[in-house]
């Protein structure tokens, strides 16, 4: 039977963006003010699962306690580029983070920015350009940068794919939980339930 490697990494995402509740997912339950969505990709011989949790860019939730940050291994920071103001609170995002989280290596810490909403307007509302923001990701490092459209799916894939790659290459080993998975289980051991 053949094995492959699965990994569980936890992925932030803060700022103004409500980005998981729009790309990801169709109901919204703002109980602990938080969505919370898994998303699975297939990088080489992994199969990683993003457990993403979205603050939904609902300030009244910036401090949301050790808890919420605690064991993240990615964190993705997301303005509206059609609004200074999100672009502006970044800074505070990038700190509470580091501040909850309290990471081992806040220096090499994986973070991403995403600048979303690109597709408004034809651009023509927009007032964060990409140079300013690139500008910003050298500031912290040279996190990665990407321009989304959560609404029409444009680069968000691509961000995704990055973010596991980033939480992979930065990934302690003592700290992400690997379980050999079978690939397939033969119709002969299939047994009731449901045939879905």
């Amino acid at each position: 039977m053949s094995l492959r490697r699965r990994t569980l990494l936890k992925v932030i995402v803060l700022g103004d963006s409500g980005y998981v509740h729009k790309r990801f997912s169709q109901q919204y339950k703002a109980t602990i003010g938080a969505d919370f969505v898994t998303k699975e990709l297939q990088i080489d011989d992994r199969l990683v699962t993003l457990q993403i949790w979205d603050t939904a860019g609902q300030e009244r939730f910036q401090s949301l306690g050790v808890a919420f940050y605690r064991g993240a291994d990615c964190c993705v920071l997301v303005y509206d580029v059609n609004v200074m103001r999100s672009f502006d609170t970044l800074d505070n995002w990038h700190e509470e983070f580091l501040k909850q989280a309290n990471p081992q290596g806040p220096g090499t810490f994986p973070f991403i920015l995403l600048g979303n909403k690109i597709d408004i307007d034809g651009g023509n509302s927009r007032v964060v350009s990409e140079k300013k923001a690139k500008d910003w990701c050298a500031s912290k490092g040279n996190i990665p940068y990407f321009e989304t459209s959560a609404k029409e799916d444009y680069n968000v894939d691509a961000a995704f794919l990055c973010i596991a790659k980033t939480a992979l290459a930065n990934e302690n080993e003592q700290d992400i939980y690997f379980q050999g998975i079978p690939e397939a289980v033969p119709e002969s051991e299939q047994r009731g339930g449901c045939a879905c």
